[in-house]
């Protein structure tokens, strides 16, 4: 989805994964009862049941009970060998790095490698994806899936070899990347408001330059919701599409705040609005498109860590607590804000609606652009 070669703005060797002296992991709180224990308790449950207390009721009580304890379990021991953290693009774009800031504090944390970086490019994200979807679900394969390889390619791709909510589990998501909307300085529009404006009054005159299927696809969400119509120009990558509306060959772009704040600040763009739903910590003098013309656009490439589907939860559970204290350290936020991302964590159940919001949300956008795979 573009993001193979640019995002982040960081390389493939920004962070290492070099393992780190051996230590043992830290231990799980101790089982509350035993398995003999668990039995007499069932066998109990069931005597109180034939004597004529309510099922209903006591099958609540038992699923309860048991399951932090199968969780536990799954979990015990875990991680006892290196996780491999397939990557689906080549190296040096946004998600490697990404995913190598969480692996090499993973490493760090367990005082060993265990987790092992594995780029897998190719076809939009599609092959490595597809890889991690058919590995075995035992949490040694995870993949850091992103909002095109997760949500977009859904309505892309005629024929997906994975199903984005069926072949995985989601685990968590680690950041957001919000994009910078940039014209050329000759562009009599400096807001939002008055760039609709100008559109409409000259249809078809107006070129948007994209590099990738994201940025292509949230300047079509953005022409949708505004009305407006206007040419889309593609390019390769950013090293290609950020030159050309530099020299006006192309009246405006969407673009990583990474590569496009550098060029605003010395006059080469005017920046006029984030495509993110509330300003950027630190470009707050930015607005959002939605606050400042366009209510209810937000347009963020999230990435995100995806287990295959039926990996013990309690693998899951683990993953996920040990990923989310990473992402919400002080450390990795200020690392993440200095390269245009914002770190962003939450629970695996929070995780999956957002992929099923945005896969509806994606697909309304590729119907309404006829986009096909760039």
């Amino acid at each position: 989805m573009g993001q193979g070669r640019q995002g982040l703005g960081g390389s493939g060797g920004l962070m290492s994964v070099a393992g780190m002296p051996h230590a043992a992991l830290p231990s799980l709180p101790p089982r509350s009862r035993t398995h003999a224990e668990d039995a007499r308790a069932a066998g109990t449950a069931r005597s109180r049941v034939a004597s004529g207390a309510r099922p209903l009721i006591l099958a609540a009580v038992l699923v309860a009970a048991a399951d932090p304890l199968a969780a536990a379990e799954d979990a015990a021991g875990y991680p006892a060998k290196p996780i491999r953290f397939i990557v689906p693009f080549l190296p040096g774009g946004a998600t490697d790095v990404v995913t190598r800031v969480v692996a090499q504090r993973l490493n760090e944390h367990y005082r060993r490698q265990v987790a092992v970086v594995d780029n897998r490019g190719g076809a939009g994200g599609i092959v490595g994806s597809e890889l991690a979807a058919r590995a075995a679900p035992d949490g040694y394969t995870v993949v850091m899936g992103t909002t095109g390889t997760h949500a977009i390619n859904a309505s892309l791709y005629a024929k997906l070899p994975y199903d984005p909510v069926r072949d995985f589990a989601p685990v968590t998501p680690a950041a957001l990347l919000p994009n910078l909307l940039v014209t050329h300085p000759s562009v009599p529009a400096r807001t939002v408001k008055e760039l609709i404006a100008l559109a409409r009054s000259r249809p078809r005159e107006l070129s948007y330059a994209s590099s990738g299927n994201f940025l292509y696809l949230s300047g079509a969400l953005f022409t949708s919701m505004a009305g407006v119509d206007m040419l889309h120009v593609p390019f390769k990558g950013g090293a290609q599409a950020m030159p050309a509306v530099i020299a006006g060959e192309v009246a405006l772009s969407f673009a990583t705040l990474v590569s496009a704040l550098p060029h605003a600040a010395a006059g080469r763009l005017r920046g006029i609005a984030v495509t993110s739903a509330s300003r950027f910590p630190t470009a707050r003098n930015y607005p959002t498109v939605a606050e400042s013309g366009l209510p209810g656009y937000e347009a963020v490439a999230w990435y995100g860590v995806f287990a295959p589907a039926g990996t013990a939860r309690g693998r899951v559970q683990r993953l996920n607590a040990d990923i989310v204290r990473i992402v919400q350290s002080p450390e990795v936020r200020e690392l993440f804000l200095k390269q245009g991302a914002t770190s962003y964590a939450s629970a695996s159940e929070e995780f999956s609606a957002v992929v099923r919001r945005d896969i509806a949300k994606w697909a309304k956008v590729v119907a309404a652009a006829g986009a096909k795979p760039g």
